[in-house]
This record gives structure tokens, C-alpha cells and sequence, in this order.
């Protein structure tokens, strides 16, 4: 197989071959890019291999390019990257790895692209193409990575024991690379997965979290999770996700598996948002429900507060994941409290201050507050799905009424508390806290506007009535 018509398409290819071949270098394009170019997946990432010095020739193709090109040169990894054009393109010379049995970090040396080919995790990945030119265009292919391709299958180059001990963070990769392809995991290397998954335990959690939320963010990620959990892996990784695997009945009264629904839960966000906070939203929404679980007689099984306990769980794991303890968690966290808040409005008696409170505490993430709702419905009653479907869509008719009477999307009081300040001219306490609270509250009750005007009229009187306050001022 010959792919000279594909370089010569584009310049990048020219300009790394003639680098090459001034430098009398040994070159090939390896690994992500060579795979999806045959699966005709889009790519801008190119990775390049040498036989000799990567930073050398990245070097060198910087400068063939032009004076502003810059280089970023990573020394302790031997490697390089640029920026040409739409193209992100990494220059290393190929090695050989040793690993020692307590460390991910490997010995390397110098090698041959065979030597390199070799440490490779998938044979999908241990594909190259010659940039040399007395082979320029060909394929070398030493572990059957096309014919892998071809079945939509994972294998590793090496025997899987070897390539998993040396290096644990390929198990997560393999189920990566399976869930986003949608290919099977050859047998006798999935089960090395299941040997060698405590060798997981010399892995950062950092690079780990990195691997799962390329999971999450694939078109189906229960995929990944299921084959995570079968592994062996998910178990130590995230244990409190696990612990809604399984169904208890007593008295002929079963609750429904709470892992594979919230797997269900998962898929169903996905074809309406690629987000991954609220991809991690619908993964936690249910996360209390173990703690929470209680059987009562009369009516079954309950796990009431699931909503709040499993809010206030969230920045553990984030934690213990190492996710960032942002706005994302916040987020995720406020999604988690509120998913079950929605179907509450559905009653023709509620009130408009209701729907405004739901708002006001959903804030800009109100959206996706409803998809998450909808993505919970996950029954296998398709009259049942349709009316909680709809339940859904007056709840949205009922904001959309309530946004347009008030004409101001967000409830936040516009008169703030600095304002509240300077009209009395105090210093931040808690008596202009509780200022701030009756004025949000008057609002989100709708006995006044949400405009500055009313607002300091509001604060004004309250300020005076509750405690005994005087304008010094009038700000408007």
C-alpha cells in the first residue's frame, strides 16, 4: 500500500521529506495520524518519527518555513512540536523503552522505527509511512494493523502482559481507542487488561481523568464504562459509580440497576450536547442513591436526598479524580441538585415565582438543566417516555412565559450590594447580607421588578423598617 498521491497533496508532507533528506534523516509519519488517514477520519495532528534527532529536524523545518515559526523543544522528552498552517505537527527520534517494575517512566534509548513500532500500545497505532525516498509513500505495517482495521479490532504489538505492565495507562487507552472507534477488544488482550489492571495503581490520576473524559466525550460512552467495569478498572478508579451496580428486592419489590441507568443516562445527553461537565452531570446525577436507598412497605424502595447528598459529593470526587475545583464542578454540582426539581412544575397550580426560583438557581445552565431531565427518562414504556417527555415541554413553556413577563433572563438583583453600601454608606456586614437576601427574595416572589429604580425603593424601605436605617443618599 502507497500513499505518495497523499503526500504530495499537500505541502506539509514535501516540506518534512526534504528536511528529512537534507539532514539525510530516516523519517516516517507514525501512530493517530497514519490510522485515521486510512480510516478517513479527520486528523491534524501529525506525528513524525526519526531515526537520529527529532528536535533536529524540527528545527530545521521551522526554519525552512520562515523566521516566526516557532519551536516548542521538550529536551527531557527528546521531542518537538510546531504549528504550520492547520497542522500541529511532534518530531521525536525513534527509541527503545525499558521499564522498571515500580514506574511508568520508561529507560530510553536510541532505536530503529522498528524499535519504535515495538513500544507502540495498539497495532492500529504502529502503522508508519515512509517519507524517505527510496520508499517514499509506502505503508509499514510489521503487526497486521490494517487487517486489525479492516475487523475493527484492538490488539497490541507486543504480547499484551508485556505492553500493559510496561505501560498501565495503555489499558485506558485501548478502551479509549474502543469506545471512540467503535471497535472490539481482541480476547486474550482484553483479558490482560483484567491481569494487569492493579498495575493501574503507578499511574497519576491526572493522566487517568484525562483518558476517561476522552470516554465521556465519545458519540456512546457507556460503551467504554461497561467494558471499564469488566475489566476490572472502573472499580478502582471510581468506585462510588460502581456502587450502583445491581438490583435488591425484597417483599417482590425490586429497584431498577442504577449503574446501567445512569450509563442510559450518559448516551441519552450526548446527541444534544457535546459538553463534558454536563456529561459528567448526567454520570452523577444518581451517585447518593446507594447512601440514600431505604424500603418502606407501603411504597418500595425510596432514596430520598439523593439530589442534595449527591450535590454535596461532588467536589470529592472531583477531587479525588483531580478535575478541576472550578466552575465546572460548580456546575456539575448545581445540575446534580436541581435534576429533580423541573417535573415539580408541571402542575397547572404553579406559581410564576416558582418557575423564576428555578431560574434564578439554574442561572445560564437552565439548558442544559432540561436536558439532563429529558435524558433521565429512560424507561422502556414508550407512552410513558412520551408523557414525561411532555411534562418536560410545558415546564419550558412556563419559563419562556415567566422570561418574557419579567423581560430580564437573569434574576439577579441589578441593584447590588455595593450599591446597597453607598446608599446607606456602610461597611460590608451582615446587616447588608440580609439586605441583599429580601431583596433577591422580593424579586424571585415577583413583588417588584427586577430595575434598579424598584430596587432601591425596596431596599430604601426595608432598610428602614427592618433596621432602622436612613438614606444617606439617593443613587438614581
Amino acid at each position: 500500500m502507497n500513499f505518495s498521491d497523499h503526500l504530495k497533496s499537500n505541502d506539509v508532507f514535501e516540506l518534512l521529506a526534504s528536511s528529512a533528506t537534507r539532514l539525510g534523516l530516516e523519517t516516517y509519519l507514525v501512530g493517530g495520524y497514519v490510522r485515521d488517514l486510512i480510516l478517513k477520519r479527520p486528523c491534524k495532528d501529525i506525528d513524525v518519527v526519526c531515526v537520529g534527532s527529532g528536535i533536529e529536524l524540527a528545527l530545521h523545518v521551522a526554519k525552512t518555513i520562515g523566521p516566526d515559526t516557532h519551536v516548542s523543544v521538550f529536551k527531557n522528552f527528546g521531542t518537538a512540536m510546531l504549528r504550520y498552517k492547520e497542522w500541529e505537527v511532534e518530531f521525536v527520534g525513534a527509541r527503545k523503552e525499558s521499564y522498571n517494575r515500580d514506574s511508568r517512566k520508561p529507560i530510553v534509548e536510541d532505536g530503529t522505527l522498528q524499535d519504535d513500532q515495538n513500544r507502540r500500545d495498539l497495532t492500529i497505532n504502529a502503522l508508519a509511512i515512509s517519507l524517505n525516498k527510496n520508499n517514499y509513500g509506502d505503508l509499514i505495517d510489521p503487526f497486521g494493523g490494517i487487517e486489525d482495521l479492516k475487523k475493527k479490532n484492538l490488539r497490541t504489538p507486543l504480547g499484551p502482559d508485556i505492553t500493559f505492565s510496561d505501560d498501565p495507562l495503555r489499558m485506558m487507552r485501548a478502551i479509549r481507542f474502543a469506545t471512540q472507534l467503535n471497535f472490539d477488544i481482541e480476547p486474550d488482550t482484553f483479558d490482560a487488561i483484567s491481569r494487569n489492571k492493579e498495575r493501574l495503581s503507578i499511574v497519576s490520576m491526572e493522566r487517568i481523568s484525562t483518558e476517561l473524559n476522552k470516554i465521556i466525550l465519545t458519540p456512546k460512552p457507556s460503551y467504554g464504562f461497561k467494558l471499564l467495569f469488566q475489566a476490572g478498572l472502573l472499580q478502582l478508579i471510581f468506585p462510588e459509580l460502581c456502587a450502583l451496580q445491581g438490583v435488591e428486592t425484597i417483599e417482590n419489590k425490586s429497584h431498577k440497576d442504577n449503574f446501567y441507568h445512569t450509563l442510559q443516562v450518559l448516551d441519552n445527553v450526548c446527541p444534544n450536547s457535546d459538553d463534558l461537565w454536563l456529561r459528567w452531570a448526567a454520570i452523577l446525577h444518581d451517585i447518593a442513591k446507594p447512601a440514600t436507598k431505604r424500603f418502606n412497605k407501603k411504597v418500595g424502595w425510596t432514596f430520598h436526598g439523593h439530589e442534595d447528598k449527591g450535590a454535596r459529593m461532588v467536589p470529592g470526587i472531583f477531587r479525588r479524580l483531580k478535575l478541576p475545583l472550578n466552575d465546572h464542578m460548580k456546575k456539575v454540582e448545581k445540575l446534580v441538585r436541581l435534576h429533580l426539581r423541573p417535573i415539580a412544575l408541571v402542575k397547572e397550580t404553579v406559581t410564576d415565582s416558582a418557575v423564576r426560583r428555578l431560574l434564578f438557581e439554574s442561572g445560564d445552565d437552565f439548558e442544559d438543566l432540561m436536558k439532563l431531565c429529558r435524558a433521565d427518562v429512560t424507561s422502556k414504556d414508550n407512552n410513558k417516555v412520551a408523557r414525561f417527555l411532555k411534562n418536560f415541554d410545558q415546564v419550558e413553556q412556563k419559563a419562556k412565559e415567566v422570561l418574557e413577563k419579567d423581560e430580564l433572563r437573569t434574576f439577579q438583583p441589578v441593584f447590588t450590594g455595593e450599591d446597597i453600601m453607598a446608599l446607606f454608606e456602610l461597611s460590608p456586614s451582615r446587616t447588608v447580607g440580609d439586605l441583599k437576601i429580601a431583596l433577591r427574595e422580593a424579586i424571585l416572589e415577583g413583588e417588584i421588578k427586577n430595575t434598579r429604580e424598584d430596587g432601591q425603593d425596596f431596599v430604601i424601605k426595608t432598610g428602614k423598617n427592618l433596621f432602622g436605617l436612613e438614606a444617606k443618599k439617593k443613587l438614581l
